[in-house]
């Protein structure tokens, strides 16, 4: 017999021998959410429960597998009949026995991504749509579209809108698409993952008789990861249980960062309303992090409004807190990190030191700086500054400024001229090399962008430009070859293309520039380079890991949170997860990035950056401020601190967590000022008193505002 106590934390034993739904397990970031789970399936099993009566559902078929074996492992024998996976897999094997219910009396097929393709391909020239039009959206493009809008529950124009304007003006021709790819399926026995859920619905809605055949039969329903259920996989879990069914949902919603793939944060906010009576349990012993990291990752959340209110803690109540760096700006900010990393990896090994960003351009400087000490990386999430076809398609420009016989350089800069092929390239690439006047005037004549390309280059070489002033010339020439090359995703690229000028902003000399660009791996050293090499991520891509040491970059409005989600409530407050996510990688030391200025493009110099304003909530007893120094060095700013604490967690709702070991108290901090509440902005958190009736406010969605006092409700 298993001895459920000893082996599991108060809250973690409550969830496991849990009988009955329906439960909602809120488990905070690192509280063994699997393990929970796993001894729940092996409870049940000792209870007598038929493996053949569970249904578990999950995101991955990995991690139902893993969840399977472990059970096995602590039961000591197999555990056959329980039906595991993703609820993918188990709509394609219902439905697969139910087609002729749903319209496919002969059965029908799973398309793959490619093959989805290439139907959204076949059915918009059936249409006649995009002839000749090289900036049409290309089928992954509007495959992306179709399956985002289906997933999201909302129309393609409404989509584009909120999301990719740039290609609103397709939007009635991409809802036509839509249908005529749906109906191709149809005709053809055709169904693509979507499919799957959107027709089990549908067959669980009209099968009254299927759908009790179904419930009788799993008996006991639990869902890993349920702040990632878009919302018909929600309805999915309604009709398998019932409005009183045995269902347990597992997951956390500060963790519901994936709106942009159709997650829906409301599912699990929403839970206890949905189904009667529901039973919450909060895991809240933290096994991942010290006290002083959960501290300021409790206080990231104090400030969302809406929420299931939890406090981690954790029995490592030792442990630095940790640091605010302020660098003198983003570019310095890149060495300094380089500087932090150099440290960390000497005491925790590259392997455990990880750098993480809200999008993937924002590490283009600090992969330069990597590169050029020699430092071994691997990115997740985002492309490689080096791989971006983008960045080498401007670059090869200014190769050409310096080196008008790079071959290389001319047949990827013209290639994307409109109406010239890689023969063409090369024909008119061997006229400038050889200098055949005549022959450059005619290709000249024949492509407009050419003459003015061949021009601006000369100038730049007779005049031996600085790195900035080639891409100030450069830019506005490259722009329309972007919009035409890459009209799926132009606005994205230019940020990369930004990027690029601001590093470039900070050499003289072209040559040593581009010097530092080249910056292709040693191919025959990857495999040693992967196996001690520290790691960039996005902060999506980070989900699920851990480092010992993480340090998070560019936290300063515009950039975390996003300049299009400020003023956008759902979105600014994702935000606000996606940064609790990132801080909860971190095992033993967290290093926030805020650079004190940054470079903005059409000038030669830095502006002001704010501070996020999930930065300036924090109370500055949680962390080490620390100031980049005019000569380069880090100093830790001057003036009392309060001690950081240790936050004792408490039991609430239904949910007996037990205490986190710890001597410490909670003080109160000095610059603590609490919430207020007003009519126009609603609820924001307040920063600091301005003048004697003038209070900074933080208000989500709208940002920072001094409000006079007499204005404010506080709560």
């Amino acid at each position: 017999m298993i001895d459920f106590k000893s082996e599991l934390n108060p809250a973690q034993y409550e969830a496991a021998t849990n009988p009955h739904g329906p439960v909602l397990v809120i488990a905070g970031a690192g509280s063994g959410k699997t393990r929970t789970i796993v001894y729940r399936l092996a409870w049940l099993v000792e209870q007598g429960i038929p493996p053949e009566s569970i249904l578990l559902m999950t995101f991955t078929r990995k991690a139902a597998q893993e969840m399977l074996t472990r059970t096995e492992q602590i039961l000591g024998r197999p555990l056959h009949g329980t039906n595991g996976g993703t609820f993918h897999s188990f709509a394609f094997q219902i439905l697969r026995q139910n087609a002729a219910e749903i319209g496919f009396p002969n059965g029908f097929n799973l398309m793959d991504r490619s093959d989805c393709e290439d139907v959204m391909r076949e059915v918009k020239s059936n249409l006649g749509f995009g002839v000749k039009d090289r900036s049409y959206p290309k089928k992954a493009t509007l495959l992306d579209m179709v399956t985002k809008s289906r997933n999201k529950e909302v129309t393609i124009d409404y989509l584009l809108n909120s999301e990719a304007f740039h290609l609103a003006c397709y939007g009635k021709e991409m809802e036509q698409i839509a249908e005529g790819y749906a109906e191709y399926k149809k005709q053809h026995g055709l169904m693509d993952y979507d499919d799957l859920l959107f027709f089990l619905e549908e067959l669980l809605a009209k099968d009254e008789f299927l759908k009790n055949s179904l419930r009788s039969r799993f008996q006991y329903i639990m869902v890993d990861e349920y702040q990632d259920t878009n919302r018909v996989q929600a309805r999915i879990v309604q009709h398998l249980a019932g409005e009183n069914g045995n269902v347990m949902a597992v997951g956390d919603d500060a963790q519901s960062i994936y709106s942009f793939r159709g997650a829906d944060v409301t599912n699990i906010l929403k839970f206890p309303e949905i189904f009667g009576d529901v039973k919450i349990i909060r895991l809240e012993q933290n096994y991942r992090s010290t006290q002083p990291i959960l501290d300021i990752t409790n206080a990231i959340l104090d400030g969302a409004l809406t929420k299931f209110d939890k406090k981690l803690f954790t029995e490592k109540t030792w442990g630095k807190k940790p640091q605010l760096m302020i660098p003198l700006s983003d570019f310095s900010q890149s060495k300094r990190v380089l500087d932090c990393i150099i440290e960390l990896q000497k005491k925790h090994g590259p392997e455990e030191v990880a750098v993480l960003f809200r999008a993937g351009y924002q590490s283009y400087g600090l992969e330069v700086a990597l590169k050029n000490l020699g430092v071994g990386y691997k990115k997740y999430g985002g492309i490689k500054f080096n791989e971006a076809a983008h960045i080498k398609d401007v670059l090869s420009f200014m190769r050409l400024a310096i080196n008008p016989t790079d071959i290389i350089a001319w047949r990827r800069s013209l290639g994307h001229i409109k109406g010239v092929g890689p023969k063409t390239a090369q024909k008119i690439a061997n006229s400038v090399i050889a200098g055949d006047t005549e022959g450059i005037n005619k290709f000249c004549k024949k492509y407009a962008l050419l003459k003015d390309i061949l021009s601006d280059l000369d100038g730049l070489r007779l005049k031996k430009s600085s790195p900035a002033t080639c891409l100030e010339v450069i830019i506005p020439l490259y722009t329309p070859i972007l919009v035409d090359a890459y009209p799926d995703d132009y606005p994205r690229r230019q940020a990369g293309i930004d990027q690029l000028l601001q590093i470039a902003s900070n050499y003289r000399d072209l040559d040593n520039f581009l010097g530092d660009m080249c910056l292709d791996p040693d191919q025959h050293r990857e495999e040693e380079v992967q196996e001690n090499t520290i790691t960039l991520s996005t902060i999506h891509s980070a989900k699920g890991l851990e480092w010992n040491a993480v340090i998070i970059i560019d936290l300063i409005e515009d950039r975390f949170p996003s300049r299009k989600s400020m003023n956008k409530p759902l979105e600014y407050e994702e935000e606000r997860r996606l940064l609790y996510v990132a801080c909860t990688r971190a095992r033993e030391e967290l290093i926030l990035s805020a650079p004190a200025s940054v470079y903005r493009k059409g000038t030669d110099r830095s502006e002001p950056a704010v501070p996020s304003p999930f930065v300036r909530e924090l109370d500055n007893y949680l962390y080490d401020e620390i100031h980049e120094s005019y000569s380069g060095g880090m100093a830790k700013k001057r003036g009392a601190a309060v001690p950081s604490f240790s936050s004792p967690s408490s039991s609430r709702g239904g949910s007996s967590t037990g205490e986190a070991s710890s001597s410490n108290k909670k003080p109160t901090p000095p610059s603590k000022m609490g919430f207020c509440k007003h009519k126009v902005f609603g609820r924001g958190k307040i920063i600091e008193k301005v003048d004697p009736n003038k209070l900074r406010v933080n208000f989500p969605g709208f940002g920072p505002k001094v409000i006079v006092e007499d204005y404010l409700e506080l709560l």
